[in-house]
This record gives C-alpha cells, sequence and structure tokens, in this order.
C-alpha cells in the first residue's frame, strides 16, 4: 500500500513537471534577444567620413544556440548596382526621391562601411560582406542564456542625401545620420531578420545606446537619448567637441548635425520634455515657434487614447527627406505651413506607438505600424483641429472619408495586393504605400465598427499596454480585440490581411405592410468579403430603429455605439455563405421612409451607391 501511493506521489509529480513543461513550451518562442551598444565616433565634416569603434554585448536569451550573427550596413546601399538601386531602377513606380540617383552618384557622393576588425570574446571574427549585410562566424558558439562580446572597428562614408540618411538634405541640413552604423540583425521565434536593404522597413534588437560623437565644434548635434555630456545647443569653435547621448530600452540610434540649428525646448504637462532644431527662416521660424503648443495638446491626446509616451523625451528635427520616425527623435523636413509641419509632426512621433515602442516587424507587417500610425495620427490630427489651432473646424466632421476614398480606388485598381505581402516585395510603391498606410488605417476603423467604439477604445489601450516592448503580430493584436469584446474575430484578420476581398452590401427590397406593422427587408452580399451589417431604418415622423446583423462565425454581437437614444435590435446572425438575407422588423403602425446599410460609414464597402433605399412618392414614381 505504502509502495502504491509513493509511485502515486510520483506520478502527480510526473504530471505536475509535463504541465509545466507545457505552460512553458507556450511561451518559449516570445523571448526577447537583448543588445548593449557602446560606440565612439570620430567624424571629418571635410571629408564627409567618420571612424567608429563599436563594443556590444549581445545575450542570447532565445532558446538556441547561434553559430553566426548578422548586421545591417544601411550605408552600402548608396552605390551603383547595389541591391536598392536595380529595385529603383526596375520597379514600375519608383521613388521620386530615389529614382537613378544612386546608379550615378561618384565615389565621393556614395556611403559605405569598411569594416577593418571584428573579435568575439577577444577572438578574431570571420566575416563577409554581402551588400547591405554582414555576415559573421562565431569563433564559439554562443549558448542560449549567455552572452558574447562583440569588438568592431570601421569607418564610413556619409552619401548625399537621397532616402532618409545622408548630408546636404534639400533643405541645407548639413546631416541626416539615420541608419548610420553597423546594427545587429534581429532574431527572434521566427529566426534570423537579415533583411538587404532596399529602402523599407525595418526590425531591430532591444536594447541600450550609449554613444559619444567627435565633431567640429560649430555643429550642433541632437540624437535620440538623453545627452550625458551637457553641450549647450549653441555653435562654438572648429576645435572638436563631444557629444554624449544614452538612450535606454530602444532599438534604433539617430542624431543629426548643422552649425546653424535654432533650439526650442518645451516642457510638456505630462512632464515630458519637448525639444526642437530648425534652421530659423522665412520657411521655417514662425511655424516651428508654435509647434511646441500644438505638440504639448497632441501628446495629452495620445497619452489617453493610445498608451503613456514611456521616454524622458522627444525631438522634433528638421532634416531627412520628408520625415521619419525614430527612438526618441524624428527627422522631418521643415519648410512646410503649419498644417503640414503639425500633420508630419503628429504623425512621426505617433510612430513611437507602434514601432518604436511596440516595434511590430515592419518587413512583414508594414500595415501594423503605417496603418496604425496613421489611424492614430488622423484622430489627433482631428483632435488637434477641434482645439482650434488651424481657426474654425467642424468637429463633426468625418476626418476618415478621404482614407476610405483612397481604399476604393486602389481595391478596385487591379493592382491591390494582400496586406501579408512583405514590405519588401510588393509590385509596385503604390501598392506597397496604399496597403500599408490606407488598407492598414482602414483594418482598425473598420474593426471599431465590427466591435463597437466602447471596446475597440478599450482593445487600443490594452494591446499597447501588454504588448509594449515585445514585437507583436497581427494575432497578438486580434486576439486583444477578441478577448476584449468576447467575439471570435479570426475571419476579419483573414479575410482583410490575407486577401484582397472586397467588400459590398445591397439593399435589394423593402416591403411594409399595409397596416405598417411589418417590414421586409432584402439584402444582399454583392462581393466575397462577410461582414456584420448595421441597417438604420428612419421613419416618417423622424425617428429612427438601429438594427445590428452579426455573422453567425463572430459568436454574438458588438456593443451598441449607434448612440442618439435610438431603438437598436439584435438580429439573427447572417451565415457567410448565405449571399441573401430577409431581415423582419416590426415598424408598429409607423412608415417608412428609408433604409441604409452602415450609416456611420466605417464599413469599407466599394459600392456605397447600393447602400440606400427610399421611399418614392406618388409624383416620383409618375
Amino acid at each position: 500500500m505504502r509502495n502504491y501511493k509513493s509511485k502515486f506521489f510520483l506520478l502527480v509529480l510526473f504530471s505536475l513537471a509535463l504541465s509545466q513543461i507545457e505552460v512553458t513550451a507556450q511561451v518559449a518562442d516570445r523571448w526577447q534577444q537583448r543588445v548593449e551598444y557602446d560606440m565612439e565616433i570620430d567624424f571629418d565634416v571635410e571629408k564627409h567620413q567618420f571612424t567608429g569603434v563599436q563594443k556590444i554585448k549581445y545575450y542570447n536569451n532565445s532558446p538556441d544556440t547561434l553559430n553566426k550573427v548578422f548586421y545591417h550596413l544601411y550605408f552600402n546601399a548608396f552605390q551603383p548596382n547595389s541591391m536598392m538601386d536595380v529595385r529603383s531602377r526596375s520597379i514600375r513606380d519608383p521613388d521620386g526621391r530615389v529614382g537613378d540617383r544612386i546608379y550615378y552618384l561618384s565615389r565621393e557622393e556614395q556611403g559605405y562601411h569598411n569594416i577593418q576588425s571584428l573579435a568575439a570574446d577577444g577572438r578574431a571574427c570571420d566575416f563577409t560582406m554581402e551588400g547591405t549585410i554582414l555576415e559573421v562566424e562565431l569563433p564559439r558558439p554562443l549558448a542560449p542564456g549567455k552572452h558574447v562580446e562583440l569588438l568592431m572597428k570601421f569607418d564610413s562614408q556619409v552619401p548625399i542625401q537621397i532616402r532618409r540618411s545622408g548630408r546636404d538634405n534639400k533643405e541645407g541640413i548639413k546631416y541626416s545620420m539615420a541608419q548610420w552604423y553597423p546594427k545587429l540583425c534581429e532574431y527572434d521565434y521566427q529566426g534570423w531578420h537579415a533583411n538587404p536593404y532596399i529602402g523599407r522597413e525595418f526590425h531591430g534588437v532591444w536594447g541600450d545606446f550609449d554613444v559619444k560623437i567627435s565633431i567640429n565644434g560649430k555643429y550642433i548635434v541632437p540624437a535620440s537619448g538623453v545627452q550625458q555630456s551637457k553641450n549647450e545647443y549653441v555653435s562654438k569653435t572648429d576645435q572638436k567637441r563631444t557629444w554624449h547621448y544614452r538612450a535606454e530600452n530602444v532599438h534604433d540610434f539617430v542624431w543629426a548635425a548643422d552649425p546653424d540649428y535654432r533650439f526650442i525646448k518645451h516642457q510638456a504637462k505630462d512632464g515630458v520634455e519637448l525639444q526642437f532644431f530648425f534652421q530659423p527662416g522665412d520657411e521655417t521660424t514662425e511655424n516651428w515657434e508654435k509647434l511646441p503648443e500644438i505638440m504639448d495638446d497632441a501628446l495629452s491626446f495620445m497619452n489617453k487614447k493610445y498608451g503613456k509616451y514611456p521616454y524622458p523625451v522627444y525631438k522634433f528635427i528638421q532634416g531627412g527627406d520628408g520625415g521619419m520616425e525614430y527612438p526618441m527623435a524624428t527627422l522631418i523636413t521643415g519648410e512646410r505651413s503649419l498644417g503640414s509641419l503639425v500633420g508630419v509632426s503628429i504623425h512621426e512621433w505617433m510612430h513611437s506607438w507602434y514601432q518604436m515602442v511596440l516595434a511590430t516587424n515592419e518587413a512583414l507587417y508594414p500595415w501594423m505600424d503605417e496603418g496604425f500610425t496613421s489611424y492614430g495620427s488622423t484622430q489627433t490630427m482631428h483632435h488637434i483641429r477641434t482645439l482650434g489651432h488651424f481657426g474654425d473646424y467642424d468637429a463633426n466632421k468625418n476626418p476618415f472619408e478621404g482614407v476610405y476614398d483612397g481604399y476604393v480606388g486602389y481595391a478596385m485598381s487591379g493592382i491591390a495586393e494582400p496586406l501579408s505581402t512583405h514590405a519588401d516585395h510588393y509590385n509596385t510603391n503604390r501598392a506597397y504605400g496604399i496597403s500599408s498606410y490606407t488598407k492598414g488605417q482602414v483594418f482598425l476603423r473598420q474593426l471599431e465598427y465590427v466591435i463597437g467604439t466602447r471596446d475597440f477604445d478599450r482593445t487600443m489601450l490594452r494591446y499597447f499596454n501588454e504588448w509594449k516592448f515585445k514585437h507583436p503580430n497581427v494575432n497578438d493584436f486580434i486576439r486583444i480585440a477578441e478577448k476584449t469584446s468576447g467575439l471570435e474575430l479570426d475571419w476579419y484578420k483573414e479575410y482583410w490581411v490575407n486577401t484582397i476581398h472586397n467588400i459590398d452590401y445591397s439593399v435589394l427590397v423593402v416591403k411594409q405592410d399595409e397596416d405598417l406593422n411589418n417590414m421586409f427587408i432584402v439584402m444582399a452580399r454583392e462581393e466575397k468579403m462577410p461582414m456584420p451589417v448595421d441597417v438604420e431604418i428612419t421613419y416618417s415622423d423622424g425617428s429612427k430603429h438601429q438594427v445590428n446583423v452579426a455573422l453567425g462565425m463572430m459568436r454574438g454581437n458588438k456593443g451598441f455605439d449607434f448612440g442618439g437614444g435610438s431603438k437598436v435590435t439584435l438580429a439573427k446572425d447572417w451565415k457567410w455563405t448565405d449571399k441573401a438575407y430577409t431581415l423582419e422588423v416590426y415598424t408598429l403602425g409607423k412608415e417608412v421612409e428609408k433604409v441604409e446599410i452602415d450609416p456611420s460609414g466605417r464599413m469599407a464597402d466599394v459600392n456605397k451607391s447600393n447602400n440606400i433605399w427610399i421611399k418614392l412618392d406618388e409624383e416620383e414614381i409618375d
């Protein structure tokens, strides 16, 4: 008997151990690698070149033993016949900023990284440079739970400004130093992400940066992070001075340099320090001086709607070739109207939520960064306008109207590609841009229609708070929406992300009986993508009746958000296999004047003309 109890006890322990292994296995794929950069840069402004010493501690938190590591060498893209050059010259609709400009760069205008030496834990590494990727053989395997210290010496040349990074941009900013250093590629649950650079998206390792930049003392140098050297942001003498910055828990580092920068500091209401760097002039000063107050108001709104900005500082820096986001900073062209300057500043700062903090793999899911950012910046810009920063504005205006028009035009163009397309592999720049920025934005606005405004707002905050600093993917976001709304939403992801199926619902027949007590509405799904359907019925006395027809595979109805005190009815579900659906409504003696599908306009229906039925009077019939 005692032996039996002993065996039983061991069996219980074994079962518990197995359950623990199972739990561990369920979460083991979401580990995070970590990196600590320590860089010293000596910059020559006469030659547009710099030398660098880079020390890295790379922590292998994965369950895998690594025999190699990879680095991005972005400056190598700015050489004739690079992959970026060939891609730009062969794609149907090249970016006008690039075109064939790389092909015609002289040696002095090109960019490059030369790796002089590389060692791991004091042992020399064998490495191969393949365009914008450095392949490194580790002298000893890097086991799980261990770290390696990498020491690199390199020299680089800054290309003329073509795309994102470079010197002498069109507004006269001397150096826009983005994607400027050898950067470790990310290794995650999907393996290595050593994507050659063709001018598109990014994915990086979380970590800390400690960077010292020695440069001519006339240059003012804003950068990611918090300044440690305490230099004043004023031009000095030609004698070199060192700018020292530290940025913690980020996955990239940017800086800029110009002798003519003017500096403005503004303490935001929530405590974040806002910094602004621009060249004063007739096309900049007046608007840049108005920017701090507006950005303070924007931050208050973004913190409330999307989660609290977690860093101590944010910098708006004139530079680059348009607008581009980085940790704690953005590079933006600055000679703009006030509306344009505010718009680009909000958009690039909004990236701090969806790329700098949440940091999905932009190459695989560019729409989860650009689309989510565009959605947030559209809402924020609408809010800023309602505050009166640009004069009178109709707060009831639909800020997404133009977004939906752009999406519908693209959906019907014949060039659409699924959102699941890798950023580098879209057939056209137009397809990439509208998919990522526009269709990605509609994904969120339409999800609000599917699950209701209250649960949608809760989803956005919960997504940020649960997945910040963890590289979430589309499944992670959808699961947050499902848990928050109580609805099944995988169908929405599969149709909107993995296909290019369109949405089109129509009102076919409306018939009300003679005593005005019953009405039958026959609706049809004209295109392939199924959706829940909101129907608004307007009676002759002006009252309205709202009906929600859920999809059966949603396993429930959304939380209602019609508003206005209207009567709301939950109708029987619409099976996705059925192209037609008959809705029976009890009208209780009221005469029906109009029936409309989706009066809120949040469903991305490609043909709105068949969404409305209006009763014709006798004169119109004659």
